[in-house]
């Protein structure tokens, strides 16, 4: 029985799976730092809703520790977000083992050096590039070039693997914006632009399916190009028609709409 509602990531990146066995399919990842709300319980797993986009699924309860209703408010609201570097190593004073961070990890706002999270003090191997969540248009595009290459992975949010929405959520993430997980979630937001000439460095482009489900997301670099994760993060030309593949020679998302969050 696990004695408290919240909890915080402490490994680099928790599986966040459909069903609470670890044949499930990974849905989306949970990156250190990142706080959730404990729904239910089957110990070894727990299915959590998370607290930057409200995502629900099961992780194992041992990749997470669980803090009172207090701190988990201190640190949820009060974090820095992890910038543009591969990995970034943090030491546990316990132990002196060593935790690879992943950009967009989060780190509670108090930190320098050091930071607690429950009982287990962090410091980190190196002085730490944190992201600027600021100053969207200036940065959007090498925050999204740094991912160029990245594998697709299903769920993935990580330079490692990521997928379509993991992909925009993160560059958004670490400018200071919050996006939902989802493409569809994602397509909500913000607010429609009606021509893909009118679009902005950093606007999102969402593309549907034959059924008019949207399945995909990028995010445009100018109004005829596309930066978007499709087998890897890849650059690709866009126009009203929709993404045209280069590895492909041929259109393979159909655009359904622009939306912008960032308004100068």
């Amino acid at each position: 029985m696990i004695d408290s509602e919240f909890g915080i990531c402490r490994v680099s990146m928790a599986p966040v799976r459909a069903e609470a066995s670890d044949k499930s399919e990974i849905t989306s990842y949970l990156l250190f730092g990142e706080g959730f709300e404990i729904q239910q319980e089957a110990l070894p797993w727990i299915y959590v809703k998370t607290h930057h986009d409200s995502y629900e699924g099961w992780i194992d309860f041992k990749q997470g520790v669980c803090v009172s209703n207090e701190e988990y408010s201190s640190i949820v609201q009060n974090q820095k977000v992890l910038g543009l570097a591969p990995y970034q190593p943090v030491r546990k004073l316990s132990t002196s083992e060593v935790l690879y961070l992943v950009s967009g990890s989060a780190i509670p706002q108090s930190s320098t050096i050091n930071f607690n999270i429950g009982d287990e003090q962090y410091t980190f191997v190196n002085e730490p590039s944190y992201a600027p969540q600021a100053g969207f248009e200036t940065h959007v595009e090498d925050y999204c070039r740094f991912f160029l290459h990245a594998p697709y992975l299903w769920g993935g949010r990580s330079l490692f693997g990521i997928d379509c929405s993991g992909f925009s959520q993160l560059v958004y993430r670490m400018l200071g914006f919050k996006l939902l997980r989802n493409a569809s979630q994602q397509a909500q937001q913000g607010r429609v632009i009606n021509f893909l000439q009118e679009a902005n460095p950093g606007d999102l482009a969402f593309f549907d399916n034959k059924e008019g489900i949207i399945t995909h997301v990028g995010i445009l670099l100018s109004s005829n190009k596309i930066i978007h994760a499709s087998g890897r993060v890849k650059i690709d030309p866009i126009d009203h028609q929709g993404i045209y593949s280069l590895d492909l020679e041929t259109y393979t998302h159909n655009l359904r709409i622009i939306k912008r969050l960032c308004d100068s």
